[in-house]
């Protein structure tokens, strides 16, 4: 009844009100396509906030690396909420997390989701923006996992095998989960191994999905080839010149060559100079290749699912942002 008589209540309160799914947005794409840019825009003219679904942003002292875009934060409701502030838009998840203690899938979609909650209790838009497919789908498809406890004998074994190694391995027994996640994510992929070795069944067949949480309105940035080629190695050359190797070398000092975030693109191609195996140049230049070819694996995992809406201009997205919350 409370709907009828205040007519200006925003969608997203209505949606409480009346116990529909509230509606948020998500924007993904390729790395350098300009999601950020993108969702500042939308997040500007339809009162909306960001949540990140980048692996790698969420971490401290990666600005450089992960291209986090340049804010500052702010503490609202006298210190209560914290956010990183981009053009006057607050962003969630931003350089939240230390790299020595990284989040997993399930601990990243439980902050995700009750951020975006959050963000839709107050009657702002959530945005939900990044190229982690599995991020992205995790959120948007409500993950449910196996309950599978660690078998540290079967980790301790295969600590014994290269990253390298133990893709191909997972790759042979579960294409599908392999082709979602990073060949350099070596923490995926013990763990995917690992729920497959104890049910015999691939890790990807064992995620199901739980009651959606939201309506979404799922925009890709869609640019040409070409031009997605160019705005990567522009992205490189800018963080060459901005210190890229001194924030490497900070994090290798403090979190060693053996850790997650060391695997990072751009870290784990820059750990090769400081070993004396290559140079800057030669690093640089593999950090361009590499992340072209991230791109390609992102976009091809990321076009599989029809329900993303592929544009390329800000017009078009509200539009479509536009009728979505009509």
């Amino acid at each position: 009844m409370t709907v009828t008589r205040n007519r200006k209540v925003t969608a997203n309160k209505k949606s409480l009100i009346i116990g529909v799914l509230p509606k948020a947005v998500a924007v993904v794409g390729a790395t350098a396509s300009g999601k950020t840019a993108l969702a500042v825009a939308l997040a500007k003219e339809f009162g909306g906030e960001i949540v990140s679904a980048d692996s790698r942003q969420l971490y401290r002292g990666t600005a450089i690396c992960t291209d986090i875009p340049s804010g500052k934060w702010k503490s609202y409701n006298n210190h209560r909420r914290r956010a990183y502030v981009v053009e006057d838009v607050a962003h969630y998840l931003l350089g939240s997390e230390s790299p020595g203690h990284p989040l997993t899938l399930v601990e990243y979609q439980r902050r995700a989701e009750w951020r975006l909650k959050e963000i839709s209790s107050r009657g702002r838009l959530p945005i939900l923006v990044g190229g982690t497919g599995l991020y992205i789908r995790a959120v948007i498809d409500n993950f449910t996992g196996p309950e599978v406890a660690p078998n540290h004998d079967f980790r301790n074994r295969l600590e014994k095998h290269s990253t390298a190694k133990l893709y191909g391995r997972l790759f042979k027994v579960d294409p599908d989960y392999a082709g979602r996640i990073s060949s350099n994510n070596r923490r995926y992929i013990v763990r995917a191994l690992e729920v497959q070795q104890v049910t015999g069944k691939p890790f990807s067949k064992q995620q199901g999905q739980g009651r959606p949480q939201f309506e979404w309105l799922q925009l890709g940035t869609d640019r040409p080839r070409n031009e997605l080629y160019r705005r990567i190695d522009a992205r490189v050359d800018w963080m060459a010149d901005h210190g890229l190797v001194e924030e490497a070398q900070r994090m290798f000092r403090r979190y060693g060559l053996d850790s997650r975030i060391a695997t990072s693109l751009g870290y784990a191609q820059l750990a090769g100079v400081f070993s004396e195996n290559c140079s800057p140049e030669e690093a640089f230049r593999l950090i361009k290749r590499d992340t072209r070819h991230y791109a390609r694996r992102q976009l091809t995992w990321l076009r599989r699912d029809p329900r993303i809406k592929w544009i390329r201009g800000n017009s078009q997205a509200q539009g479509l942002v536009r009728r979505f919350l009509g």
